[in-house]
């Protein structure tokens, strides 16, 4: 039995027309056989089919034109012509019934119009039943229409201060277009400064604490915001609107006192009911009775009720008692406390603090007790030492100090006030020291001021100061510093040179002098006659020189005298200080008998100066030029005078006092100093012949000497037998200058070149060479006077020989004392 699988299903237009089949058989035993069946399809007439089954859906979207929406597919087998038609037949929609296309007939509106279409289409072949398919067609929604709020009130009322997150409105809107489904309409707001909105829900809350007492609400609390809707699908529509929240005050500030302290100056005299001080507070609530408030509560710790509020509640402060600081219990300053609370809950408190501060007024002047002081200091003390201690006192309270001052009385010593006050402390001390010979007393007026910046008030006293008699003045002698010239031969206890100290000690009396040599006095040649008890004393040679035997080898002494005031005799007053010394200086020359050796001061005005080989002057620029041109007007007048008595004595034979030829040590230099100038003149240098012989007691040595002039020189000393030329070292020049107090008294006085002069003659030559030079010949004149030409007034001096390497000295023959 050949039977139909079903699979596929047979037909005629679209499988095989025919089928061979090929039959096999087998038996048990195994024989087969093979046959073939042949199976031919028969075309029958069927109905036609739909391609796409016709269950499709068809979407159309609102607002579009009118058209074809579909095309129906179907299939007849056989091919047949079709036939198509389309129910219910009043809908908006129609059919090609050659074709098949379902056709729109108007613009569909999904807001207004049904939302789908169930069509019935009909096939048929003309032959066979009509076959039915169904088509659904779907209006589709589309974004055109704006959102609608469906809320009415726009302005809400809202207190300030709400926490964050506080429901304050709810914003609803619709959407003709809709959708259906949660989101399709989203909310938004700005600004977001103080709301926030939901998107979804249109919730709006507090985003931050809104604070109606500061700006801008301060000045306008209403909030205005704008709230926009928009549907959800991307390109959609919105709408905005305006919503207005009015925030309203509540009392949430306390009054704030500013400043919260207060100090206030009152002067300790003020009388009842002077104000103090008024306190000022605000509050920052905006409206009443928020922002009112009242003062309470002025407390005062020991203030006995002398501050009050008046008037009351305010915040001004008045005096009610006394704030005399001179009454015990006053205090300088007072410590207040005001309240400042709300009239409405919750009633909210600040603290004002007033610290009065008690101005102290300067009512009593200083008083000095006593007002008179009498203190007494030696004239010893010197700067800083303390006479006494004058107090003043200030009844006032709290004492706020006394200045002391000097006010007159002082005055004394080149000085405006010798005495110094300790401005604190009233400590009268000196500053220098007193003379009680200059002022033995000062009335001094001190002043004592209170230290009132404003109205001080003074006192005064009267100091009496005695200044107690001490030795404290030193002796002053006349001359202090002097040069004198001793003779060696000098006769023990002669006035050298008629020298005498005069002295004077403004408080110890003539008689209290003691007079001491206290350095220099070698061999003590020199004492003072008388030596105490006068203020006049002079100066006497006590010993005799020794220099030929060899105990004295000084030739120049300094004396420095002490004079002492300590010498009071019995009876009189004794010093109340320490003793005093005054000192003087004196130097002493010794020169040879006859020889003329001097050391003495140039003018003031010239320094002269030696140099090797060379003399010359050196002075100001303009006193060279002066003296330059007198030297030369003076030098062409004495050298005519030279040369004419040069001239002379070569026609006469002057063997016999001719001095010969000496060698000449470095010519004498002259020093420059600014405080003195002196010249330095040396002993000229003698060749002589020594005709004794005698033991140094010192050294032991043999020494030779001339018994006419005194000069010695040790026995190993060569002698050159034969004369020789001198080598002069360099040009020199001696100048002879007579000492006033050499062999004062006696009749004859030797000369520089051997000769022998009366007294008279020299007193005339002194007194020639004092009209031109108290210091002797013009040292300018002599440097450049000429070698060998005469002089007025002195004997010529011997030429100056240049000494020539290996020349021989010269020696004086036995008996020649020519020199000396």
């Amino acid at each position: 039995q050949v039977l139909i699988t079903g699979n596929p299903i047979l037909d005629f237009e679209t499988a095989p027309n025919a089928f061979n089949l090929q039959i096999y058989v087998k038996d048990s035993r195994g024989d087969t056989d093979l046959q073939i069946l042949t199976i031919v399809i028969i075309d029958v007439d069927e109905p036609p089919v739909f391609l796409d089954n016709l269950e499709n859906q068809v979407y159309i979207t609102e607002n579009s034109p009118p058209g074809t929406i579909y095309t129906v597919l179907a299939y007849d087998p056989e091919n047949q012509t079709l036939q198509y038609s389309l129910q219910p037949a009043g809908s908006p929609f129609t059919i090609n019934g050659g074709t098949g296309s379902i056709i729109s007939t108007k613009v569909f509106d999904y807001e207004k119009d049904l939302k789908s279409y169930n069509l019935l289409v009909k096939v048929g072949d003309g032959t066979n039943p009509d076959i039915n398919g169904n088509v659904i067609v779907y209006i589709v929604n589309t974004n055109d229409n704006a959102p609608i709020f469906t809320m009415k009130q726009t302005t809400f009322t809202i207190p300030e201060e709400q926490p964050p997150g506080t429901i304050v409105a709810n914003v609803t809107a619709q959407d003709a277009d809709d959708f259906g489904y949660v989101g399709n309409l989203i909310f938004s707001i700005n600004p977001t400064d103080y709301f926030t909105i939901n998107p979804l829900t249109g919730i709006i809350r507090v985003a931050e604490w809104i604070d109606r007492d500061a700006k801008p609400l301060r000045e306008n609390p209403l909030i205005t915001v704008e709230v926009s809707v928009i549907d959800s699908p991307k390109g959609g529509q919105s709408t905005s609107m305006s919503i207005t929240f009015n925030v309203t005050d509540i009392n949430d500030n306390p009054p704030v006192c500013i400043p919260d302290t207060y100090r206030p100056q009152v002067e300790e005299t003020a009388v009842l009911n002077t104000r103090i001080t008024e306190i000022k507070c605000t509050d920052n609530d905006v409206d009443p009775p928020n922002n009112q408030f009242k003062f309470t509560d002025l407390s005062c710790n020991g203030c006995n009720l002398i501050f009050a509020l008046n008037p009351a509640f305010s915040g001004n402060i008045v005096l009610t008692g006394s704030l005399d600081l001179e009454q015990p219990n006053n205090p300088l300053e007072y410590t207040l406390t005001v309240v400042a609370e709300d009239i409405t809950a919750p009633f909210y408190k600040d603290t004002a603090y007033v610290y009065v501060i008690v101005l102290p007024v300067n009512e009593n002047p200083p008083v000095f007790n006593p007002a008179t002081y009498n203190f007494s200091v030696s004239e010893l003390n010197g700067q800083g030492a303390e006479i006494g201690v004058v107090t003043a006192t200030d009844k006032d309270i709290p004492f706020t100090g006394i200045t002391y001052s000097i006010e007159a009385g002082g005055s004394t010593l080149g000085y405006s006030n010798i005495f110094w006050i300790d401005p604190n402390t009233g400590s009268i001390q000196l500053m220098t020291e007193p003379d009680y010979e200059t002022t033995s007393k000062y009335v001094l007026t001190i002043g004592a001021v209170d230290n009132d910046p404003t109205n001080p008030k003074t006192a005064n006293a009267v100091v009496t100061v005695n200044i107690l008699e001490a030795n404290d003045e030193k002796p002053m002698c006349t001359p202090n510093y002097y040069t004198i010239t001793v003779p060696t031969d000098l006769s023990p206890g002669t006035n050298i040179q008629r020298f005498q100290l005069t002295c004077t000690d403004r408080d110890s009396p003539p008689t209290a002098f003691r007079y001491t040599i206290n350095s220099g006095n070698i061999n003590n040649h020199f004492a003072f006659s008388p030596t105490a008890g006068s203020n006049i004393t002079r100066l006497i040679l006590a010993e005799p020189f020794d220099y030929s035997d060899g105990l004295d080898k000084q030739w120049n002494y300094k004396l420095l005298v002490f004079i002492t005031d300590d010498n009071l005799l019995s009876g009189a007053r004794q010093p109340k200080g320490i003793v005093e010394t005054g000192t003087v200086t004196i130097n002493v020359n010794v020169v040879i008998a006859g020889l003329t050796t001097v050391l003495t001061t140039t003018p003031p005005s010239i320094t002269y100066i030696h140099i090797a080989k060379n003399a010359y002057a050196t002075t100001a620029w303009y006193v060279p030029f002066i003296i330059t041109l007198g030297a030369m007007l003076l030098l062409g007048f004495l050298g005519y005078l030279l040369y004419h008595l040069a001239k002379y004595l070569s026609t006469k034979d002057l063997s016999c006092c001719t001095p010969k030829p000496a060698k000449y040590k470095e010519p004498p230099i002259f020093f420059a100093d600014k405080a003195k100038k002196e010249v330095v003149m040396e002993l000229t240098k003698i060749n002589t012949v020594f005709d004794g012989e005698a033991v140094d007691p010192v050294t032991g040595k043999v020494y030779e000497f001339n018994t006419k002039s005194g000069a010695r020189r040790w026995k190993d000393t060569q002698i050159l037998k034969d004369p020789q030329p001198i080598k002069m070292e360099s040009s020199e020049l001696v100048i002879p200058v007579l000492p006033s107090s050499i062999n004062e008294g006696k009749g004859r006085i030797g000369t520089a070149n051997g000769q022998k002069t009366n007294s008279h003659d020299v007193k005339a030559l002194q007194k020639g060479a004092e009209k031109k030079n108290v210091f002797g010949p013009d040292p300018k004149s002599l440097l450049q006077n000429p070698a060998g030409q005469p002089t007025e007034g002195l004997s010529p001096l011997p030429t100056p020989k240049t000494k020539q390497e290996g020349e021989p000295k010269s020696i004086l023959k036995k008996g020649d004392l020519s020199e000396v």
